[in-house]
């Protein structure tokens, strides 16, 4: 139940009213113009239905004569299960108020204070009431309004009205999503196709600067071969001989150096090594304690739920009629959220103190391989160095050697004339090197900036091609999402309405009518649709709509859809205004049957406004009869 109580005050034809409702069917009948209409208008203003606020100013809803009216609503807050269904507010019952002004102002007030119309959209939120969905409120006329509605806007009605919303909202949530990918994947192409263009060109350039340092080197080879062609063979023996030597002496300087500061070295690693394992020490420590706390968390929770569990069946076995006080699970329940939040918290520092133990492991590994490394290179050095102490004195031998020989060559040829060169003449050296300049000037325009821009645009159209291959991977993805989240929306439509159609099957069979319930364009989420088709006196099934059935098979067909859909419904509340002054007498009386039965078994409240009590007496129902006296609506009767 929603409402228990509507209270008016200066509402169109309503000084001055209360009208208690009850759980089930509430019946409000009366003559034409006696204001029961009005009583559900009122209702809707309450819950800031936009239907109503479209539809007419809301200063023309206040009584003629009257510059201020109040429409509150005492809504239902009792317990359910143990819980309230608006926790927030702590009694059984909530005091909604819409104030309406003359001068076109309007607020609403909860619990006498004012109120948003996005408070109030949360508190019915809570109560599970969506006032503009048509199914939820259906006021006069809005039966003939459901029957012209497409089939897409049916459908997006019913899952409104079953909170189902969110599979559809999956669904075109995904397909943005693909959309997107789509427009992203293009673009990439695009840039993709550009950068190899320039890339192109690039490579092209690329390839002729590499040309030139190959020249440039050659020509620096050149020059130093021009001037070796003119020393003597014996002085180039000489000075290698030498050189060679000074080489040698330069080398075992430096590998002296090289063995005391890997000695050092090794000691540094020696004692970081040591260090690094009483850290990696500490660290495991750390993780084993953390899991053995984790581990008592996790027992807790195990436990505790057995309990739970152990509770609710001996909850079961007593009864639904028992008080069971004793059997208190609220700590127990509050013990496992604690658990699972600190096992949450051990989780994540677990996490990071087994990464911390990795990073040191592999600290330790990378150490003891700077140890093993530092010592092979201490026994390469050594060797070194005793093959550099031998080829030393090897060399000054030589040395000796090849200055006596140096000094008999020299005066030797001081007595044959100049010297010669010894690999190539010099003209054919600077003819080479004349060569080389005519093809370096050729490729002069070629500069060092092409390096760069090669690297640039390679490195630009690889990060290209990579990008285009997640986003073909993610397009791939997001396609199978949607097809997943698409059979989700089919699946859970589906058995709705096939549960929704054999009940609406067996309600039109009363007024020997047959009919369907079914999904079209199922494949198709935004051309989807709910077709209700329905036969009258042996006719075969055809959509319902303005134009083939009477006013009275409409209602009735409509009224039986309705009510198939009863079970399914999310909200505690429906109305529906004069959905029977169409009907024939028995099929008035077979809606009316079929209503009480299916509510009455229900945790709703269903508000009927009808002419007729005649259909509706004699039976389970809450009746509220209205009446206009000298221009004032009242409640005369109750029953």
């Amino acid at each position: 139940m929603l409402i228990s109580e509507v209270i008016l005050e200066n509402f169109m034809s309503y000084e001055y009213a209360r009208v208690p409702f009850k759980p089930g069917v509430n019946v409000i009948c009366g003559p034409n113009g006696a204001g029961k209409s009005s009583l559900l208008l009122a209702i809707s203003v309450a819950l800031g239905q936009s239907y109503t606020e479209r539809s007419r100013k809301l200063s023309d809803l206040i009584r003629w004569g009257k510059d201020q009216a109040r429409v509150t609503l005492i809504l239902d807050n009792s317990k359910r299960g143990g819980k309230r269904p608006v926790s927030k507010f702590n009694k059984d019952q909530i005091f909604l108020t819409r104030v309406l002004r003359r001068d076109g102002k309007y607020w609403f007030e909860l619990e006498n204070r004012a109120a948003s119309k996005q408070d109030v959209e949360r508190l019915l939120a809570r109560l599970g009431v969506d006032p503009d969905n048509m199914l939820i409120i259906m006021h006069q006329n809005m039966v003939e309004q459901f029957t012209v509605l497409s089939p897409q806007e049916k459908l997006r009605m019913v899952e409104a009205a079953v909170g189902l919303e969110a599979y559809r909202e999956n669904v075109l949530e995904a397909q943005r999503k693909l959309t997107r990918i789509l427009s992203q994947e293009e673009s990439i192409s695009k840039l993709l196709e550009s950068a190899e263009q320039t890339l192109n060109y690039w490579r092209e350039q690329y390839e002729r600067f590499q040309e030139k340092k190959q020249l440039m080197a050659k020509r620096r080879f050149l020059e130093r071969e021009l001037a070796w062609a003119e020393v003597n063979r014996r002085e180039t023996i000489m000075e290698e001989l030498e050189a060679k030597r000074e080489k040698e002496l330069t080398s075992l300087r430096q590998i002296e150096m090289e063995v005391k500061t890997a000695e050092e070295q090794l000691l540094n690693w020696q004692s970081q090594l040591e260090k690094l394992k009483s850290e990696w020490k500490e660290n495991l420590n750390n993780v084993i304690g953390l899991e053995r706390e984790k581990a008592g968390n996790q027992a807790t929770i195990l436990l505790c739920e057995q309990l739970i569990a152990e509770a609710a069946l001996i909850e079961n076995e007593a009864g639904s009629g028992q008080n069971l006080k004793f059997l208190r699970t609220e700590n127990l329940k509050e013990l496992v959220e604690t658990s699972r939040l600190k096992i949450a918290k051990m989780d994540e520092e677990l996490n990071k103190k087994r990464l911390e133990a990795k990073i040191l492991e592999e600290q330790v590994e990378k150490v003891e391989s700077q140890i093993l490394d530092t010592r092979v290179r201490l026994a390469l050095l050594n060797h070194r160095m005793e093959n550099l102490k031998t080829n030393i004195e090897e060399l000054e031998k030589a040395v000796k050697d090849a200055k006596v020989h140096l000094d008999l060559a020299v005066k030797k040829a001081e007595e044959t004339g100049p010297r010669i060169a010894v690999v190539k003449s010099v003209s054919e050296i600077l003819d080479e090197i004349r060569v080389t300049d005519g093809h370096l000037a050729a490729l002069a325009g070629v500069s060092e900036e092409v390096e760069r821009m090669y690297e640039s645009y390679s490195q630009l159209y690889l990060e290209l091609k990579e990008k285009a291959r997640l986003v073909a991977e993610n397009r791939e993805k997001t396609l199978e999402e949607v097809k997943a989240r698409m059979q989700a929306w089919r699946t859970v439509i589906q058995s709705l309405l096939n549960r929704v159609n054999l009940e609406y099957q067996k309600i039109l069979a009363y007024s020997q009518a047959v009919g369907e319930v079914r999904l079209v364009n199922e494949h198709d989420i935004e051309a989807a649709g709910l077709e209700i088709l329905v036969g009258f006196k042996g006719g075969k099934p055809v959509p319902l709509n303005a134009y083939t059935q009477s006013g009275g098979e409409r209602t009735t067909a409509t009224m039986s859809f309705l009510l198939a859909l009863q079970q399914h419904m999310r909200s505690p509340f429906r109305a529906v205004d004069e959905y029977d002054v169409h009907m024939d007498p028995k099929n008035r009386e077979l809606i009316a049957q079929v209503l009480i039965s299916t509510v009455k078994n229900a945790d709703s409240q269903y508000v009927v406004i009808t002419p007729s009590q005649v259909t509706f007496a004699q039976k389970d129902v809450n009746i509220i009869t209205v009446q206009n006296v000298e221009g004032k609506s009242v409640i005369k009767e109750v029953a």
